[in-house]
């Protein structure tokens, strides 16, 4: 997909916003500061890319989604209404999602890395849950979690018990909520930027745009002529990444 940037726009990418963790009282603090950020950049905003786990776990039934984070799909709707564009990738905590943002606020839902071409720049886009080498249990977990028949089965379950067991495992597994390694593990051990590594090998990629890890970072890759950047997340770090068409950024929302 190739996107023009407009004179004066930016790009805005943000993940890992993990609302509803660890309680719905704790996480509406937390929802209100990303709301006073969406508010702070739409001036300048033309896409802003939601790079996944914007709720720390979402089922969508034929006629029902979790109660709650009203403001923040209001914000969103809001923004899309007045011409910014969003693109939300899907995590490993909202894997589940299917038609709701696609058809109640018009934002595309992709579930696999998707490439872009924005001011003549390539950039590779994805969650980053399952990509590269090692994570092997994760990976087991997750073909569990897309079988299309574990997932018929669980849209049987009244939501009311399917949401009590899901925020529960949700948060309580290490392996899921992703406190299994919030350490930097240095770059010859971390699964994604082994992973863009080897895609260099084979295609021009200028910048790899990852959440899942928590971790913010830019790091040059190939002498410098890609980057591997990791946003973070919004709940130690509250950062975000910037594309004005020349340069790429890393900044903290201190609202």
């Amino acid at each position: 997909m190739k996107i023009e940037l407009q004179e004066g726009k930016k790009i805005y990418f943000a993940s890992d916003q993990h609302f509803g963790a660890p309680n719905p009282k704790e996480s509406r603090i937390r929802e209100a500061k990303f709301v006073r950020w969406l508010d702070d950049i739409k001036k300048e905003a033309q896409v802003i890319f939601l790079m996944g786990d914007l709720f720390d776990f979402w089922h969508e039934w034929r006629y029902v989604v979790p109660k709650g984070y009203i403001r923040v799909l209001g914000k969103i709707a809001e923004l899309k209404d007045s011409g910014i564009e969003f693109y939300f990738f899907v995590g490993n905590h909202d894997l589940w999602m299917k038609s709701y943002f696609e058809e109640e606020l018009g934002v595309p839902v992709y579930f696999f890395k998707q490439h872009y071409e924005i001011a003549g720049q390539n950039f590779l886009l994805a969650h980053g849950d399952g990509l590269g080498p090692g994570d092997l249990g994760y990976k087991r977990m997750k073909r569990l979690f897309t079988n299309p028949l574990a997932q018929w089965l669980f849209k049987w379950l009244h939501p009311d018990i399917a949401m009590r067991i899901a925020l529960y495992f949700s948060q309580k597994n290490k392996m899921i909520s992703g406190e299994k390694n919030k350490e930097y593990l240095g770059e010859e051990n971390e699964f994604l930027i082994l992973y863009a590594k080897e895609k260099i090998k084979t295609e021009k990629i200028d910048y790899f745009i990852f959440g899942h890890r928590h971790l913010p970072m830019i790091l040059a890759l190939n002498g410098g002529s890609s980057q591997y950047v990791n946003l973070g997340d919004w709940i130690d770090y509250f950062s975000y990444g910037i594309f004005d068409g020349h340069n790429f950024e890393l900044k903290t929302f201190e609202g």
